[in-house]
């Protein structure tokens, strides 16, 4: 039997969240309020902890971490963000590579998987 789905922050195109069978699927996450790579990181990851609140989970359940920069040129200045952010034990599965992403001032977006609990 299919567990439920439950969506969280759903519009027309897609949803901020979705939940099934206990893992939490965020749709990919960036910094909206501009700036560098430093801040658009930080901005994401606040938005990150935010919807895995909303999912019932927190960063100590990630899974697993996608991440796709605009330049792998700022690939230290995002780590130097992530590496402050994840929480000490509980680094999670990672892949980063380089896109273009939606529009040019994107120059990261994160995308997580993590257990509820």
């Amino acid at each position: 039997m299919a567990g439920t789905i439950e969506r969280i922050e759903t519009e027309t195109r897609m949803s901020s969240a979705v939940v099934h069978d206990g893992i939490v699927y965020l749709a990919g996450v960036v910094g909206e309020n501009g700036g560098d790579v430093t801040q658009q990181t930080k901005d994401a990851l606040a938005e990150v902890e935010r919807l895995l609140a909303l999912a019932g989970s927190d960063k100590t359940r990630i899974l697993r971490a996608q991440i796709w920069m605009a330049d792998m040129a700022d690939f230290p200045a995002m780590n130097a963000v992530w590496d402050a952010w994840v929480a000490p034990g509980h680094a999670p599965a990672r892949a980063t590579g380089e896109s273009k992403l939606a529009t040019p001032d994107y120059g990261v977006e994160i995308i997580i998987t993590a257990a509820q609990g």
